[in-house]
């Protein structure tokens, strides 16, 4: 099952966005190339132990919630209202598979926990850096570089 770019950013990225208090084009884009990079929009991918659209593993699943959101309920509690009531508490890493609206928050946490606050005015260049320091750190392979921007430029469309 694959979605479309166009649905994923305008039908789950955006309004997730929207809940956490944020509208930037930019960031729905870096949003939408890592789910392409990552997944090739396939929320049940699994890849290399990730889960889900984002391909994020459980470890880093939990250092979001133990590190990052512990220190900010008022985050926390908005993220915890885009999951699920009981399937959370019974399996919180389904959660990264089956809500796409949660799996999104939590992307976006992976790039604030690496110091991402706002990324307007960025670069393909610097998207291509943060998202290779967030979701691939220590690969800083050109290789992989290029291909996220080829797909950056190839999802890029007007906010």
């Amino acid at each position: 099952m694959q979605l479309s770019a166009a649905d994923l950013r305008y039908q789950i990225i955006r309004p997730t966005l929207s809940y956490l208090g944020l509208n930037s084009p930019v960031t729905e884009e870096l949003l939408l190339t890592t789910a392409a990079m990552e997944s090739g929009f396939d929320p049940l991918c699994t890849r290399h132990g990730g889960i889900g659209i984002f391909q994020i593993n459980p470890q880093q699943h939990r250092q979001i919630w133990d590190q990052h959101l512990a220190f900010e309920p008022d985050c926390a509690s908005r993220v915890r209202g885009l999951a699920s009531q009981h399937r959370f508490l019974q399996d919180p890493d389904q959660e990264l598979r089956s809500n796409l609206s949660y799996a999104t928050a939590i992307a976006w946490l992976m790039y604030r926990r690496c110091g991402v606050e706002v990324v307007d005015d960025a670069s393909p260049d610097l998207l291509c850096e943060l998202w290779q320091a967030c979701f691939h750190p220590g690969n800083g392979s050109q290789q992989l570089f290029e291909r996220f921007r080829g797909c950056l430029q190839r999802y890029r469309v007007a906010a």
